[in-house]
């Protein structure tokens, strides 16, 4: 049996075959068609002036540490267990900082060419004071996950996804209100 559900975007209206659904367990994600969702949450960890990004040898650009929310599992939840995950740091949450949502057009294998809508929270993580990180992490797709410590002021200058943390990393950190970001990188 084929499950059918009628899509409608601003622009037109399209059946999506729902037999072609495709879930991401444990994390909350899901792909149809050319069409891939997730929600994941996201640590701003900055120590001494600079932000923690990560970067892939096959990735062309660099990253915050996170990843996908599990199903029952809190977005605090995952930043923490995340950021243990990927530094082997004993991180606190300072503040829920940024909900993000985001639109682009995957580049990476497993998503390539698909249209992606990811909604993502970051939290501000509490300095402890050192760089130091004690932990190996690997990306999705299993590739080793390199860390690097930018400064603020260099962060315009590199490919940190999403964008807006390229420039607005100073707003983030001087206030204590969430900011409520769309960020619509899709080819027009």
């Amino acid at each position: 049996m084929i499950f059918y559900v009628t899509y409608r975007s601003m622009k037109s209206e399209e059946k999506i075959d729902l037999s072609d659904l495709k879930c991401g367990y444990p994390d909350c994600c899901f792909m149809v068609n050319k069409h891939w969702f997730r929600y994941r949450a996201g640590a701003l960890i900055v120590e001494d002036g600079k932000l923690l990004v990560m970067k892939t040898k096959s990735s062309d650009c660099y990253y915050t540490v996170g990843g996908g929310v599990h199903m029952g599992e809190s977005a605090e939840a995952c930043v923490l267990r995340e950021v243990q995950e990927e530094t082997g740091a004993p991180y606190e949450i300072d503040h829920l900082a940024v909900i993000c949502e985001n639109f682009f057009i995957g580049t990476e294998e497993i998503i390539k060419d698909y249209t992606c809508h990811v909604i993502e929270f970051y939290f501000l993580m509490k300095p402890r004071g050192t760089q130091e990180l004690n932990a190996e992490s690997y990306g999705w797709n299993r590739e080793r996950e390199e860390k690097y410590w930018i400064s603020l002021e260099e962060l315009p200058q590199i490919d940190l996804r999403p964008q807006f943390l390229r420039t607005r990393m100073p707003e983030i950190l001087n206030g204590n209100s969430l900011i409520h970001i769309v960020n619509d990188d899709r080819k027009k």
